[in-house]
C-alpha cells in the first residue's frame, strides 16, 4: 500500500474502500476552521487587557477572520475544482496553520487582526474543499449520509470552541488559543496526503476569473458593510461598502448571465429547491450564531462562570446537534426534504421564543431546554439543506457547491452577529439608562457602562474598589469623626457597587430576552419563506451529461 494516496477518484471503477476515514480528515479540517472562530469568543477578554485593544480593535480581530473566508470562497472552489480539491485542502491548511503561528507571536492588535486575516484565507481554500471532496469520494447513494456527519461536526465545533479554548486559558495565554490549532492542522495533512484521494474536474475550461474578482468585490463589500455599519455606525465606509456591495452584485449578477462557462450560474436560484436551501441555511445560521453571541455573554458575565465553564455548559448543544442528524437521516427518505427542513426552523424559532422568559433570576437551568431545541434544529435543517445545494451542481462543480453552501452560511453568520449584536447593545444600554435612573452615577461612568455588559460589571468592581479604599482607610484614621464619614462613605459606595451590578445583569438579562424575540420573528418569517419556497417532490439530481452536452454544442460552435 502506498503511503500517499495517489489514484484519483475519478479514476476508480468502484467506491473508495477508505472513504469514510477520509471523511474523518475532511471533518477535522472543518472542525479546526469552525472552532478557531468560536473559541475566540472565549479568549477575548484575555487578548483585551493584555494587548489594550479598543473595541473596534476587538470586533476587527474577530471579524478580519470573517471578511477573507466568506469573500473568496466562490472564486477559490471554483479553482479548486479545476486543479486539485486536495491541493486546496493542503494549500489552505498550510496558509491556516502560518496564520495560527503567527497569531501565537503577535504582540499587538496589528498584528493578530492580519493573522487572523491570513487564518480566513486559509479558511476559504478549507471549507469548499472539504464539501467537494466529500462529495466527489461518497456514491450518491451515501452522499446525504456522509453530508450528515460533516454538518454534525460543524455544529460540534461550534460548541467546542469555547470547551478547548476554556481549558487552554486555565493554564495558557490567550495565545494558546492560536497555536493549538497548529497540531491539529498538521494531522489533518498527513491524514489528506495518506486517505483523501485527489480530485478535479474533468473539464479544462478557463475559469471565469473576472466573475471571480466580482464575487470578491461584492461579498467582501457586503459583509465589511455588516460588521461596520451597526458596531460603528453608518459613516462614509459603511455607506462605500454598501454601495460597492450593491453595484458589485448587480455586476456579477449581469456578468454571469451573459458567461458561456460562468463561476457561478446564477440561473440556479430560480429553483425553489436552491433557493429555498440557501435561505434556511443563512437564516439557521443568523439566527444560531446570534443566540451563541449573548448566550456566551450571559453565561461568562451576568452568570459568573469561568471560561472553561462557559463552554461546558454549551455542550448540550452539539449533543443535540448529533441527535438530530441522526434523526434527519431517518426522516427525510420517509417525509421528504421540505418537512424535515420546515420542522427544524419550528425548532430553532422555538428554542429562540423560550430565550424570551429570560430575567435577572434566571439560571443556567432555564437555557438547557433552549440549547437543546436549537441543537436538534440544526441537526434536522442542515443536512437536508446541504445536501439540496451540493446536489444541484454537476460532478465538475462541485468545490463551487460547497461554496455557494458555505458563503449562505458565513453570510447568515456575519448577519447574525451584527443584526442581534447591534440590537443587543442598543437593548441592553436602553435598558440599564432606565435601571440607574436617579442614581448619583457620573455620566461618563455610565456612558463607559452602556458599552458592554462587561464593562457595566467593570464600573461596579470600580465603585467596589473605591468602598474597599475607603473602609481601608476608615480603619486606619485617627480621627473617630474622620472614620465614622469614611465608613459611611464606604457603606454608600458597596450598595452603589451592588446596585450598579444588579442594575448591569438585569439591563442585559431584559436585552437578551429582547433581542431573542427578535430573532425569533426573523426566524418564524424566514420558515414560512422557506416552506413555500422547498417543493413536496424531490428534484432529481444534477449529472454530468447536461454538462458533457453543453461541451459537444461549445466545440461544435467553435
Amino acid at each position: 500500500m502506498r503511503l500517499v494516496m495517489t489514484e484519483p477518484v475519478e479514476r476508480m471503477d468502484r467506491p473508495y474502500a477508505r472513504r469514510w476515514w477520509a471523511l474523518l480528515v475532511l471533518c477535522l479540517s472543518l472542525l479546526v476552521i469552525v472552532m478557531a472562530n468560536t473559541a475566540l469568543t472565549v479568549a477575548a477578554p484575555d487578548m483585551t487587557s493584555d494587548l489594550g485593544l479598543s473595541g473596534a480593535d476587538l470586533q476587527w480581530v474577530i471579524d478580519g477572520y470573517t471578511v477573507p473566508y466568506a469573500a473568496l470562497m466562490l472564486l477559490l472552489g471554483a479553482i479548486g475544482d479545476k486543479y486539485s480539491r486536495r491541493g486546496a485542502l493542503l494549500l489552505g491548511l498550510l496558509v491556516f496553520g502560518g496564520g495560527a503561528v503567527s497569531g501565537y507571536l503577535a504582540d499587538s492588535a496589528t498584528a493578530v487582526i492580519t493573522a487572523r486575516a491570513v487564518m480566513g484565507v486559509g479558511a476559504a481554500l478549507i471549507m469548499p474543499a472539504t464539501l467537494s471532496l466529500l462529495a466527489a469520494t461518497f456514491p450518491r447513494a451515501e452522499r446525504a449520509k456522509a453530508i450528515t456527519l460533516w454538518t454534525a461536526t460543524a455544529g460540534l465545533a461550534i460548541a467546542a470552541g469555547p470547551v478547548v479554548a476554556g481549558a487552554l486559558l486555565k493554564d495558557h495565554g490567550w495565545s494558546s488559543t492560536f497555536l493549538i490549532n497548529v497540531p491539529v492542522a498538521a494531522v489533518a495533512i498527513v491524514g489528506a496526503l495518506v486517505l483523501v484521494p485527489p480530485s478535479k474536474a474533468g473539464h479544462h475550461d478557463r475559469i471565469d476569473y473576472v466573475g471571480g474578482l466580482l464575487s470578491v468585490i461584492w461579498t467582501g463589500s457586503l459583509i465589511y458593510m455588516i460588521i461596520e455599519g451597526p458596531h460603528f455606525g453608518w459613516g462614509v465606509k459603511a455607506v462605500t461598502a454598501a454601495v460597492v456591495a450593491g453595484v458589485g452584485l448587480l455586476a456579477f449578477v449581469a456578468w454571469e448571465l451573459r458567461h458561456p462557462r460562468p463561476i457561478l450560474d446564477v440561473r440556479r436560484f430560480a429553483h425553489r429547491r436552491f433557493a429555498g436551501s440557501n435561505l434556511a441555511v443563512a437564516l439557521f445560521f443568523l439566527a444560531v450564531f446570534g443566540a451563541f453571541y449573548y448566550l456566551t455573554q450571559h453565561l461568562q458575565f451576568v452568570l459568573g462562570y469561568d471560561a472553561l465553564g462557559t463552554g461546558v455548559r454549551m455542550l448540550p448543544l452539539a449533543g443535540a446537534v448529533f441527535a438530530g442528524s441522526a434523526l434527519t437521516g431517518w426522516l427525510t427518505p420517509r417525509v421528504g426534504m421540505k418537512w424535515t427542513v420546515t420542522a427544524g426552523m419550528v425548532g430553532g424559532t422555538t428554542a429562540l421564543a423560550l430565550l424570551t422568559r429570560v430575567d435577572a433570576s434566571s439560571t443556567y437551568g432555564d437555557f438547557v431546554a433552549p440549547l437543546i431545541i436549537l441543537g436538534l434544529a440544526i441537526g434536522l435543517a442542515l443536512s437536508p439543506c446541504t445536501d439540496a445545494i451540493m446536489g444541484a451542481f454537476p460532478e465538475s462543480e462541485l468545490g463551487v457547491g460547497g461554496a455557494v453552501n458555505d458563503t449562505s452560511l458565513e453570510l447568515g453568520g456575519s448577519l447574525g452577529i451584527a443584526i442581534l449584536g447591534s440590537l443587543l447593545s442598543t437593548s441592553y444600554g436602553d435598558h440599564l439608562t432606565d435601571a440607574t435612573a436617579g442614581s448619583r452615577l457620573p455620566a461618563s461612568a455610565l456612558d463607559t457602562a452602556r458599552d458592554s455588559v462587561g464593562a457595566g460589571y467593570a464600573v461596579a468592581q470600580g465603585i467596589g474598589d473605591k468602598a474597599r479604599q475607603a473602609a481601608a482607610q476608615a480603619a486606619q484614621a485617627g480621627d473617630p469623626q474622620q472614620a465614622a464619614q469614611l465608613k459611611q462613605q464606604a457603606a454608600q459606595l458597596s450598595a452603589g457597587a451592588r446596585g450598579m451590578a444588579d442594575a448591569v445583569g438585569s439591563s442585559f438579562s431584559d436585552a437578551v430576552a429582547h433581542t431573542s424575540l427578535v430573532g425569533a420573528v426573523i426566524l418564524g418569517i424566514g420558515t414560512v419563506l422557506v416552506a413555500v419556497l422547498l417543493p413536496r417532490r424531490e428534484a432529481p439530481a444534477v449529472t454530468e451529461e447536461p454538462e458533457q452536452e453543453k461541451e459537444l454544442v461549445d466545440q461544435a460552435a467553435r
